[in-house]
């Protein structure tokens, strides 16, 4: 009886163990924005089982115009953030020791749009207009590129005028502004679905102006790349992810779809996230591990600020290949 008894509960000890082993890891990814495609990537690894098949359970936070992803993580909300270099570089030099662990947006979305009524035809047409802009740390790209051309941004002769913008287009539609802030996958098609065709807007690509910064990275305390539990559940996260973003780009549209089924607030229609979708695997394309040249491209237009430069030194240790390289 008792050799029973004593084997009963060696199995039952077994079974709590192997229990407790098998529990899937916690991760909270704070989005930059709300739901939408732009995260899509996310959103299919946890809805395809990506995640779950790597032993991890994924709380997906979205983000909003109150929304701050480095506030966020170093308070404790998120585990891994999505944020734009610019802003992460700027809170490490801040203070706030952001590692970039995986780039999966490759290239720029973002953009100027201007009323072709206004007289813009190229960036020298810039000098006293009105230009709408994106802050909360998304202002970064835009004022390095007016330090490049030289334009003031006090709005004194010469200069332009900035117009804090909000998320939306309203500036550019009611003339209170010549241009905007838009990305490609978003805004620029607010402004055509609310009246105005492509044919009446110029367009002004960060890309194809030479001042791109990195979008859409994924960011990590520096700290807690010294604990090899947490690589290992970041590689895990990470790689999860990249699937997710492949997925994504081979089922533009069925991806859209979870992206909408995701969606609690209602707000998204299918055309819209469908269109964005097809607009964000362009810019997805061959993104994954960081490209030390587009980091260093990022750092020398944030440099160039002149005498208010976005960050005054480049940075060190403000990204690692570590998670990238356990993950593949």
């Amino acid at each position: 009886m008792k050799v029973r008894m004593s084997s009963v509960f060696l199995a039952l000890g077994l079974a709590l163990l192997s229990g407790a082993s098998s529990a899937a890891d916690k991760v909270t990814l704070q989005l930059k924005w709300v739901t939408q495609a732009q995260f899509a990537g996310y959103f299919v690894a946890k809805d395809k089982g990506f995640y779950a098949a790597e032993n991890l359970d994924v709380t997906l936070k979205p983000g909003g115009p109150d929304v701050a992803p480095p506030q966020v993580i170093a308070g404790g909300g998120a585990d891994v953030i999505i944020d734009w270099m610019p802003a992460a570089l700027a809170s490490r030099e801040k203070g706030l020791p952001l590692v970039n662990i995986a780039q999966p947006f490759k290239r720029s979305g973002m953009m100027l749009t201007c009323r072709k009524d206004s007289g813009i035809k190229s960036p020298s047409d810039f000098s006293n207009k009105t230009l709408g802009v994106w802050f909360y740390g998304n202002e970064y790209p835009f004022l390095s590129w007016m330090s490049k051309l030289g334009i003031a941004t006090d709005g004194s002769s010469g200069g332009v005028t900035v117009l804090k913008q909000g998320f939306n287009v309203d500036p550019i539609l009611q003339k209170q502004a010549e241009c905007v802030s838009t990305m490609t996958y978003n805004e620029y098609w607010q402004i055509i679905d609310a009246g105005l065709g492509a044919d009446e807007l110029v367009t002004f690509k960060y890309e194809d102006q030479g001042v791109a910064t990195l979008e859409d990275g994924l960011y990590v305390l520096e700290k807690n790349l010294a604990d090899a539990a947490f690589v290992d559940k970041m590689a895990r996260f990470v790689r999860a992810s990249m699937k997710g973003w492949d997925w994504a780009r081979n089922n533009s549209d069925a991806a859209a779809d979870i992206v909408l089924e995701n969606d609690e607030t209602g707000a998204q229609t299918e055309k819209h996230q469908r269109r964005m979708m097809g607009e964000i695997n362009k810019l997805t394309a061959n993104g994954g591990k960081l490209d030390a040249d587009d980091y260093e491209r990022t750092v020398a237009t944030l440099m160039s600020g002149g005498s208010d430069p976005v960050i005054s030194q480049a940075p060190t240790g403000a990204w690692t290949h570590k998670v990238w390289d356990a993950a593949f």
